[in-house]
């Protein structure tokens, strides 16, 4: 298996803070690299906020809208999931990769085959390699979170035994966070609101959790933590710990996100920008890492469910804006999306 053939970032990273050296294969082509393509705003981030707590829906709305057209992305504050919930997530991811031995990590691993198919659930270290063979300073674990009838608790740790605890209740909170931000994404396009929730499937609409873990890195100015990509989900809503590196690019420029305490991290994704018919954006990002800190993130990519067929909205396409997107399987998009092949 991966993960018993080569090492994990985490072990890596132990040895090559005390040798100082980086191995060939994490070292990015110039044109990646973060010291020579990062533009630095000092301590305002530009990054759009959005506070759940405004009363005045059409403020609400109008700044979701304007977040999700023009950047992709936002922080959403006042989300009412409590800071408490949140600590609880963090600290036991924090528990699974800093205390949890080898063997209690590769437990929570695909156990595909030789040969067979892996999915993307489970501890590992990169969901899809690069086509030059390059890698990224990363280590992840991956696993549902919401419905229940899609968990798979093989991919969830054992230990801390207040793993699953943690996780079940923040996706209680999430799931209603998540809904009342496309509710107002729905009402900024001029729909119902419920249209982007029923059109991404409901009550089977997907909550995938993966935890990032980016270790210290001797090189940080030459590597990435997560190469450059739009998520192919609808909608992802992450929660960072207190060390910046998720880079969003804004007319043609990388920009770093600002922590904000208590906050989420709101991406647009692939799904969104085809039901909306391109007028909300799937945002460009990566992510850098640290000579010194650990950095981890917890995002959920909320995904229609495989079989449902994600295309334009017909109440947003007309003779003058006609569909720019063909409509397809979620999974069959997945499929090409994750195999580099047309989409």
């Amino acid at each position: 298996m991966e993960m018993e053939m080569e090492k994990s970032v985490q072990a890596l990273a132990s040895a090559t803070l005390l040798s100082g050296t980086l191995p060939a294969e994490f070292i990015r082509p110039l044109a990646e690299q973060p010291t020579a393509t990062t533009r630095h705003y000092g301590p305002v981030s530009m990054i759009p906020t959005v506070d759940l707590s405004e009363t005045d829906q059409e403020k609400l709305v109008q700044a979701i809208s304007e977040a999700c057209g023009t950047w992709g992305t936002f922080q959403l504050v006042n989300h009412g999931i409590p800071p408490e919930a949140i600590n609880r997530l963090q600290s036991v991811g924090r528990e699974f990769f800093e205390l949890s031995s080898p063997k209690e990590k590769e437990e929570c691993s695909d156990k595909a085959p030789a040969g067979g198919s892996r999915s993307v659930g489970g501890y590992g270290r990169q969901v899809r390699e690069d086509a030059d063979g390059k890698k990224v300073w990363s280590d992840h674990l991956f696993h549902k979170i919401w419905p229940p009838s899609s968990i798979n608790y093989q991919f969830w740790p054992k230990n801390p035994p207040s793993y699953r605890e943690a996780n079940e209740e923040y996706a209680v909170y999430l799931r209603e966070a998540s809904d009342k931000v496309l509710k107002l994404m729905s009402l900024g396009l001029g729909l119902e609101e419920n249209a982007l929730g029923e059109a991404l499937g409901g009550e089977q609409l997907q909550y995938n959790l993966k935890i990032n873990y980016y270790p210290p890195c001797p090189r940080p100015d030459l590597v990435l933590g997560l190469v450059a990509h739009r998520d192919l989900s609808a909608i992802t809503v992450l929660v960072p710990n207190e060390v910046p590196g998720l880079q969003v690019l804004k007319d043609d420029q990388w920009i770093e996100v600002e922590y904000i305490p208590n906050s989420l991290i709101v991406h647009v994704g692939d799904q969104i920008e085809i039901l909306s018919n391109g007028k909300y954006r799937s945002v460009l990002h990566r992510v850098t890492v640290k000579k010194d800190r650990l950095r981890m993130s917890w995002p959920v990519f909320l995904e229609p469910p495989a079989e449902l067929v994600v295309g334009p909205l017909p109440q947003l396409i007309n003779d003058q804006d006609p569909a720019k997107y063909k409509p397809q399987k979620f999974k069959d998009y997945m499929f090409s999306k994750l195999n580099k092949l047309p989409e």
